[in-house]
């Protein structure tokens, strides 16, 4: 009944105008964490390694071994870092795929001696916290963990990592913070050409750098993801081009009812008729990935008219008022997520409704609705 549809030929779309913004030596690492966004790991890597993309990344090793699985070749970055002995056999012995994101000099240390005595060196990239304040060194400790990486000869360092917390916010306070980061980042792989160490792998910008600061923070790789998948990486992002939303998600109609005036809908009567209402019974609610925080204030498409949803999203269920649309019945479509003739609702829309991001959003409804996803060119 209900259907998620995936359209890849939209995030072939998207990576061509990422390509577009990016000069010719930056290279692309198309983030495929979270099952990409709730699109699919393997379907997207596949088609992204298909198209040339330089790298994949992903949060955790086993989605990588996933992807060696499926038969991919591209070097993947590991973004999380390495929590087990498993993780470090694994990646030992994938050593040609995986590239695993450290941070610390305990974790080094276990992968240079099991890469040793392999008579293997693995790829590192050094994540450095310039602001995020979340996974990474502390500027002071970068130098001191460098000169140790250096003695150890079961690693090979290849590039410096960190992240963007601001980019997407254009406030002055925001803006200036971002300008920090950067100037954080440069002065991390300043050190590493000091120490002699050659990084080709230094990545800085995701997907709002890539837009907002592409002028001052691509460097060696660009990490691609919320733009691949046709959505912004807040609500109120501007863009100068068109991306294409990859993601669609439909549903039906299980019953239309005539409600009297002043009736309450749904559960904790949130909502209450104003007037006779033709009210829509939808088949899907936050138990297929709908926000129950839309409840009386999101939309649905129903013959490429804006529905309005009222009462509280429940599990399984939620309601629409009908009232204005011709000709509603049992069994027609309603769109959750895409296309009706000239209306759309994106993953945008709904995540400005329930005061969110597009990520959770499609994480979300990709995720729980894995069953019933369709891919289509």
């Amino acid at each position: 009944m209900n259907k998620v549809r995936i359209h890849l030929s939209a995030i072939l779309h998207n990576l061509r105008c990422i390509r577009s913004l990016l000069p010719n030596h930056v290279k692309i690492m198309g983030i495929v964490k979270s099952d990409a966004y709730g699109h699919g790991l393997v379907q997207v890597s596949k088609l992204l390694c298909d198209e040339g993309i330089d790298m994949l990344g992903v949060s955790y090793p086993f989605e990588a071994y996933g992807l060696v699985e499926a038969g991919i070749k591209k070097k993947i970055v590991i973004l999380c870092g390495i929590y087990s002995g498993e993780d470090l056999e694994m990646i030992v012995e994938y050593n040609m795929n995986m590239i695993p994101v450290i941070w610390n000099k305990d974790t080094a240390s276990l992968l240079n001696d099991k890469a040793k005595a392999k008579n293997k060196q693995v790829d590192v990239i050094i994540k450095v916290d310039t602001g995020m304040g979340r996974l990474g060194i502390e500027e002071a400790e970068f130098p001191e963990l460098l000169e140790q990486l250096l003695s150890m000869k079961g690693i090979r360092v290849k590039g410096v990592m960190s992240h963007l917390s601001s980019a997407d916010m254009k406030d002055k306070e925001s803006e200036r913070f971002t300008r920090e980061q950067i100037k954080r980042f440069n002065k991390a792989v300043n050190i590493c050409y000091k120490m002699g160490i050659q990084t080709t792998m230094n990545s800085l910008a995701n997907s709002a750098g890539i837009i907002r600061y592409r002028n001052d923070c691509l460097y060696d790789m660009v990490r691609a993801g919320i733009i691949l998948y046709g959505a912004l990486p807040s609500p109120e992002f501007d863009i100068s081009f068109s991306l294409k939303p990859a993601m669609e998600f439909k549903g039906r109609i299980i019953q239309v009812r005539n409600i009297a005036p002043f009736s309450p809908i749904s559960y904790g009567r949130s909502y209450y008729t104003k007037g006779e209402k033709k009210i829509a019974i939808l088949s899907a609610g936050y138990g297929n990935g709908i926000p129950r925080s839309i409840s009386n204030k999101g939309y649905v498409l129903i013959k490429g008219k804006k529905a309005p949803i009222v009462g509280n999203i429940c599990m399984d269920l939620m309601m629409c008022d009908v009232t204005e649309i011709e000709d509603v019945k049992e069994g027609d479509e309603v769109v959750f997520l895409g296309i009706s003739q000239n209306e759309k609702i994106t993953a945008d829309d709904i995540a400005r409704w329930a005061n969110t991001i597009s990520y959770e959003i499609l994480c979300s409804i990709g995720k729980i609705n894995k069953k019933e996803r369709e891919y289509v060119r």
